[in-house]
């Protein structure tokens, strides 16, 4: 069913957790503009490529949307390759562009048919890119907005507060949501994460394919950017 312009005004008006300016957007849409580009992928912790510049790590459940979410922030449709097999990326795939920003697919997680072996694994990769890379500004931790999070989410909340990495949550699918259902969801989210010392307090709602809130939050990652290059 195509998506209409009042569709994604209903979603934009619980789309963006703060007020931005055109300066913050237009600064989102420089940040992500220009030639953006498969760099590296890593199966292992030896496996990972040097630091470079600062790096945002897209994290969430299998078929959550993180390569849909990836392609929306680049405006590149097939940069990273989107399966709808869950547990099909087994590793950490890095994005880079013109500028200092690297984003990271990390493996989706919570594909209960995954092999043990291959879930620890993942598990063991995961742990020691979270807490070997000094250059990792942030983690956006995606949640599918029909189902909310989950208890494999709530785990995984918890390893980033152990882990002292600071994360977002953003909400995506939100267009498949009712605006009503949007809100109680988004409100629920963000009492949830008062609790969570490593979270930050805000929430993003998102649409890749409609694209509303993907404006909003290239803007938040261009700040985060600055903020982490001063310092």
């Amino acid at each position: 069913m195509a998506t209409t312009e009042t569709d994604r005004e209903s979603v934009l008006r619980v789309a963006a957790p703060r007020e931005f300016t055109s300066a913050d957007i237009e600064a989102g849409r420089k940040l992500f503009a220009g030639d953006w580009r498969f760099a590296a992928a890593a199966g292992s912790a030896g496996a990972l490529p040097p630091m470079r510049g600062i790096e945002a790590a897209i994290a969430g459940r299998s078929n959550v949307g993180k390569s849909s979410l990836i392609n929306a922030l680049t405006g590149r449709r097939a940069l990273a390759r989107i399966s709808h097999t869950p547990g099909r990326t087994q590793e950490l795939i890095f994005f880079t562009g013109p500028s200092r920003l690297t984003l990271v697919d990390m493996p989706g997680y919570g594909y209960a048919a995954a092999a043990k072996t291959k879930i620890k694994a993942w598990t063991t990769l995961i742990h020691a890119f979270l807490l070997g890379r000094a250059n990792l500004a942030r983690v956006y931790l995606l949640v599918d907005a029909r189902h909310g999070l989950k208890p494999v989410d709530s785990q995984v909340l918890e390893t980033l507060d152990k882990a002292a990495v600071n994360y977002q949550i953003v909400l995506t699918k939100a267009d498949a949501v009712k605006e009503a259902e949007r809100a109680a969801l988004l409100a629920a989210t963000e009492a949830l994460l008062a609790k969570h010392p490593a979270a930050h307090p805000q929430v993003f709602v998102t649409s890749a394919r409609s694209g509303a809130g993907i404006a909003e939050l290239r803007a938040a990652v261009a700040q985060l950017v600055n903020e982490r290059a001063r310092g």
